[in-house]
């Protein structure tokens, strides 16, 4: 009988677990809906010296569907300014990457820290909704007292849909602005 009752513990126990791991999996799930589940970054020459050259993003997908990459909108924190919309208009493949060419549009505006962090002498290098390791871009720095890397940050909120669905979604994200000088 003791070990009947022990049993009963047990399995009431694992019950207990089971029904907390599903809740966990579905929340997990349920959350990933309202994210876009794309990496993207920012690159432009015209950053760095002066011309007229365009912007290129390159964009991977995380999800196991075709997502379709609308817009993106720089939500600048300065609440006097409206956002800049980048159209995108992209599709991308299940666990893919895409490219694509845009004329240059001034993601830099109506920033305080951006302002001030290219006044201070930092080169932007990218536009980026992940954080950068150097290691990860092969980056081999000798001299970390002279090598520094900067960051500042602002609101985007992205409007994707899935395949084959008619529903627009969108989802608010963060975007970082990395800037390196040596």
């Amino acid at each position: 009988m003791c070990s009947t009752i022990r049993l009963e513990k047990i399995l009431t126990h694992l019950g207990c677990i089971l029904a907390a791991l599903s809740t966990a999996t579905f929340a997990g799930s349920e959350e990933a809906d309202y994210t876009s589940g794309i990496k993207f970054a920012f690159y432009s020459s015209a950053w760095t010296v002066d011309s007229d050259d365009g912007m290129r993003i390159v964009l991977f997908n995380e999800r196991d569907v075709t997502i379709y990459l609308s817009s993106i909108v720089f939500q600048k924190n300065d609440q006097k300014h409206e956002g800049v919309e980048v159209l995108i208009n992209k599709e991308i493949s299940p666990l893919g990457y895409a490219t694509t060419e845009l004329e240059y549009i001034d993601l830099l505006q109506h920033s305080d820290c951006i302002e001030r962090t290219l006044n201070g002498g930092w080169k932007l290098t990218e536009i980026s909704n992940y954080t950068l390791n150097p290691a990860v871009r092969n980056l081999i720095i000798e001299d970390t007292d002279s090598f520094r890397i900067y960051q500042c940050l602002e609101n985007v909120r992205t409007f994707w849909s899935i395949q084959g669905s008619e529903t627009r979604e969108n989802s608010d994200e963060w975007i970082i602005f990395h800037f390196e000088t040596i």
